[in-house]
């Protein structure tokens, strides 16, 4: 009876997936389709040009080369907007158009009672504007909320692009500001907005997105395309001398508030207040647009990666495609709603990965059990791609296992192979997104199927029973290669869905990444001219922590980051009350 009811609904699921251009009557019986029909080989396009380049053949034992960056694309368009990723690798690669929403409410807290004239800063949410509303007790301090008349162009960088260190966190903006890298003018943030500004008024760019402890928008013209919903004199944030109980120092509330703030953006799909145009983006892993960086890779963590090696012929070409993705028309797509694509194959193996890793490495069962748990998992993940042939040759010795080559090839293409169809339609940038795809999907798949293999040459299938059962020591090796393989694919793939607090943090606590401005190690903090809008206020300017004055030394009571958890940042849990500590 079970079978019959799943019959029924399979069937008419079947028929749904059918291409539209198809009519009914063309339909080829089920029977009739066979394996090499339903596994064709796929295309890949190269990012910017040719749309006849093959992948290499498939071969399970076959890894991607090791200056493929399509993975690295792929994680990045998987993260923007989304403040944990962002502030795991610091140093953007990418540079993407988009647009901010007709209403939408921006920040921004000043020291004293004017509106801004020439371009500045502003907050996505207030916890981060307030910390900037500057002003004694006496006196108060002034916030401005502004709220969007019109879509506002905007070009997002991505990384934790408000950093102003040395590491690289600003290269992508100079790039665009100044033509060159200036990493000895990392505090020059007044004169990079402004010729920001500059450079994107051709182009009618109103602001520019980044990311600190929370999101901002580098805002060209407060009277452009904007109005104001509120001017608010506002209560001064500094305590006056009191015998109330206070919370322990104030300051580390302020900076947690807005740390927690920017923790709201932390995962998919991150702050939706800006709508990124994915086929305009840019980026710097494209080894097609930016050649002169692919050796300064080798042998490199990407907690390491960073464009200090790129060439002047290339910064030009950048400059240049960016220029093109601001001037094209919004038209200029073809309507693939790639930012669904890239999540639907995170969605489909993420968890299950981690499943399988947790399995592998468990120790509450017996290894068989392990084992068997763990060929489910396979099983399941391949099912839409094993065919009623499949299966090893009986007879003959096959080392190459191309038995499951069409299996490999089916799991491979099945999000692209639509897509490639129809190659021609896609601008450069689009290109760029599919060979991402292919080449993460490619890899993927290739795992799963060499695994899934090994557990049906050992007996493990049930499905596909076999002559002989494996013995212990047979499983015990499987285990140890499944353990490998495995570990590789989720340190290749390298996505930040996988990376959390374990234990979870506890009801007065969150998970959080060490970050900029707080975590960074103090002896990288040197000092800096003060921001035009407090050169004279004597207050402090969180956003530049090496600037406090010498009778406001709070960031410098903080533990200091080591290197190693500034250069590769572990997740914690810290305190969402007080006692307050990063």
């Amino acid at each position: 009876m079970f079978l019959i009811i799943v019959g029924c609904f399979v069937l008419p699921s079947l028929a749904a997936q059918v291409p539209l251009s198809l009519s009914p009557d063309l339909i080829p019986p089920l029977e009739s389709v066979t394996v090499s029909t339903i596994a064709q080989p796929y295309n890949s396009a190269s990012p910017l040009d040719s749309d006849s380049l093959e992948f290499s053949p498939w071969q399970l034992d076959e890894p991607p080369p090791a200056d493929e960056t399509g993975h690295f694309v792929f994680e990045t368009v998987n993260s923007l907007l989304q403040h944990w990723p962002n502030t795991r690798y610091r140093n953007g690669h990418t540079m993407v158009p988009g647009v901010i929403p007709k209403g939408t409410l921006l920040y921004h807290g000043a020291a004293n009672a004017t509106i801004p004239t020439v371009p500045e800063w502003t907050a996505t949410d207030p916890e981060h504007s307030t910390i900037f509303c500057r002003g004694s007790p006496d006196t108060g301090c002034w916030h401005l909320t502004l709220a969007a008349t019109r879509p506002l162009k905007v070009l997002y960088f991505d990384g934790t692009s408000a950093a102003n260190t040395i590491n690289g966190t600003l290269d992508t903006q100079d790039i665009i500001a100044w033509g060159e890298l200036r990493p000895d003018w990392r505090f020059n943030e007044d004169e990079r907005i402004e010729d920001l500004c500059k450079w994107g008024a051709q182009y009618a760019v109103d602001g520019y997105v980044r990311m600190e402890m929370d999101f901002e928008v580098m805002l060209c013209d407060f009277t452009a395309g904007m109005e104001v919903v509120s001017w608010s004199h506002l209560a001064s944030l500094i305590e006056p001398v009191s015998t109330v109980p206070r919370i322990p120092n104030f300051f580390l509330l302020r900076m947690f508030e807005v740390m927690q703030a920017g923790s709201w953006h932390n995962r998919y799909p991150g702050d939706t207040r800006i709508k990124l145009d994915l086929a305009g983006i840019v980026s710097l892993y494209d080894t097609t647009l930016v050649p002169s960086l692919i050796s300064s890779r080798d042998g490199q963590e990407r907690c390491d990666h960073g464009i200090g090696a790129i060439s002047a012929a290339d910064i030009k070409a950048v400059r240049r495609t960016v220029s093109r993705k601001l001037e094209r028309d919004q038209g200029d797509t073809s309507g693939i709603d790639w930012k669904t694509l890239f999540r639907v194959i995170v969605e489909r193996y993420s968890e299950r990965f981690d499943l399988m890793d947790y399995l592998l490495n468990s120790e509450n069962n017996t290894t068989v059990d392990q084992a068997l748990k763990v060929q489910v998992q396979l099983r399941v993940m391949l099912t839409p791609y094993i065919f009623h042939s499949t299966a090893p040759p009986s007879a003959s010795y096959d080392s190459s296992n191309s038995w499951a080559t069409p299996v490999f090839k089916a799991c491979g293409t099945t999000h692209t192979s639509s897509i490639v169809s129809y190659i021609s339609s896609l601008n450069p940038s689009e290109r760029l997104l599919l060979n991402a795809v292919q080449e993460t999907t490619r890899e993927i798949c290739r795992v799963i199927t060499k695994m899934w293999v090994s557990s049906v040459l050992a007996g493990l299938d049930a499905y596909i029973p076999r002559d002989s059962t494996p013995d212990a020591a047979q499983i015990v090796r499987l285990m140890d290669s499944w353990r490998q393989e495995l570990s590789a694919l989720m340190k290749w793939l390298d996505w930040s869905v996988w990376v959390r607090c374990r234990p979870a943090c506890g009801p007065e606590e969150m998970c959080y990444l060490p970050t900029w401005p707080i975590n960074v190690p103090r002896g990288r903090r040197p000092h800096r001219p003060p921001h035009r809008q407090y050169e004279s206020s004597g207050v402090i300017n969180t956003s530049h922590p090496d600037s406090l004055p010498i009778t406001h030394e709070l960031l410098m009571q903080l533990p200091s980051a080591q290197d190693d958890d500034w250069r590769k940042p572990q997740p914690k849990c810290i305190r969402r009350v007080a006692p307050y500590g990063f």
